[in-house]
């Protein structure tokens, strides 16, 4: 009997792994398939799905219309989605983290350089995925498709970029460089507004710098919406040039920049 190769242990028959049955072997592969299947139709109702939104908006999107343009009867259609809202909010979601992953690209690119540096890169990735993908900036950023009412399972996408421009107050006090005498306390009726989102703030950051953030937060939204629907349609001629500099100013607002800005 040959020997086995220098540095093989010899097993013995007991110490062999058992080879499974075929007739697990045979179930298996169905299965996968299945799910590799179903995968691909999944994405396929989307794709679809997001064209209805380029052409007529959340308000025009049918599952019905869709199973047609598939060539599938509309109750196969509805193995995958229960109704209408089910799509609607798989998009949602699917739109918020694409959105997400496209800022968090962007910050890990200039993580080690500085505050300013992080909100910029923040800011041009959320408006460098806006204007590739209009529509799905529409769809959670635009008006409210009637009769609709997005899940909690919404909520945890949507927050991401929230929470990293609040990672960035947070670093901005642990780094001291925001002095927190300079900037006095809102009114108290202010301090109750933003109640609800101080336990998604960082330890340390202050009323006043939570007010400045959401400030931030609401300006660059409003800003790429004012662009992607027309709003400064005839008022800016360089949109490029323009959004740089109104988040460096922003940046300076809320105390992320120094209070001079650099000509670029």
């Amino acid at each position: 009997m040959s020997e086995p190769p220098i540095g093989t242990p010899a097993e013995s028959p007991a110490e062999a792994p058992a080879a499974k049955p075929p007739s697990q072997l045979i179930a298996s592969a169905p299965r996968n398939a299945r799910e590799r299947v179903r995968a691909e139709l999944t994405g396929e109702i989307k794709e679809v799905a997001l064209a209805q939104l380029a052409s007529g908006g959340g308000a025009a999107l049918s599952l019905r219309a869709i199973a047609r343009e598939m060539g599938m009867a509309s109750s196969a259609l509805f193995r995958y989605f229960d109704n209408r809202d089910a799509l609607l909010t798989a998009l949602i979601i699917d739109s918020y983290s694409s959105l997400a992953e496209a800022a968090e690209a962007a910050e890990a690119r200039v993580h080690g350089g500085s505050i300013g540096d992080r909100w910029m890169a923040i800011c041009h990735g959320v408006r460098n995925w806006a204007t590739a993908q209009p529509h799905q900036y529409a769809l959670i950023f635009g008006s409210p498709i009637p009769g609709y009412a997005a899940p909690p399972g919404t909520v945890a996408p949507a927050s991401r970029v929230p929470l990293m421009l609040g990672d960035l107050l947070g670093d901005l006090v642990g780094e001291k460089s925001y002095d927190t005498g300079e900037h006095p306390k809102p009114p108290k009726a202010v301090r109750r507004a933003v109640e609800p989102v101080r336990a998604m703030m960082p330890a340390g950051v202050t009323s006043d710098l939570m007010v400045r953030g959401l400030m931030a937060w609401t300006y660059l939204f409003g800003a790429i919406s004012f662009e992607l629907f027309g709003h400064r349609h005839n008022v800016v001629a360089d949109y490029d040039a323009f959004f740089d500099h109104e988040v460096r100013r922003m940046a300076v607002m809320v105390g992320l920049m120094p209070g001079a800005v650099a000509p670029h």
